[in-house]
């Protein structure tokens, strides 16, 4: 059974949608403090945030929610290395609609217990995703980590295989 449905973690779950909801706003936040004042660090703290999300989720298999958080974990870190404007523009546009589209799965989580996203044009922002993948090509490190112990390398295969779990 799965941990979303498990009448036991019924407590658990709802402590993820409220902690979800918050956090949600904040990477909004985030980014919006980016729009009015461009700077990588702003991208590096969005993708910290994400993580949060991406942990709690992965920890009550809420799959999809793990899924795409990492994804706009690795695009954030990616593009907090970047300095090509016009891309960047792109990267927040495209984390703006992740948030969209996670906003909407805790609302399902949250109504159903189950990670819909009925109603979202997944064909059109597949296309953003694997288009964004492949201009970071050329960037290695995709988490704040210095260390190179800690640090993990996202090349294509890997981000394309976070599309593929999500369907995408």
């Amino acid at each position: 059974m799965s941990m979303l449905i498990d009448p036991d973690m019924s407590e658990i779950v709802d402590g993820f949608v409220i902690e979800s909801k918050e956090l949600y706003q904040e990477l909004t936040t985030i980014l919006e403090d980016y729009e009015d004042a461009p700077n990588q660090l702003h991208l590096e703290k969005f993708g910290q945030v994400i993580d949060r999300v991406m942990g709690a989720a992965k920890s009550i298999e809420a799959d999809k929610t793990g899924h795409l958080c990492e994804l706009g974990k690795t695009i954030s870190y990616k593009a907090s290395q970047s300095t090509d404007k016009e891309l960047l523009n792109i990267v927040i546009a495209v984390l703006f609609d992740t948030i969209e589209i996670l906003e909407k799965i805790i609302a399902s989580i949250e109504e159903n217990r189950t990670e819909n996203v009925a109603g979202f044009n997944f064909d059109q922002f597949s296309s953003r995703l694997r288009w964004l993948s492949k201009k970071f090509e050329d960037i290695k490190r995709s988490s704040v980590a210095i260390d190179p112990i800690h640090e993990q390398e996202e090349d294509q295969q890997s981000i394309d295989a976070l599309l593929t779990s999500l369907g995408l």
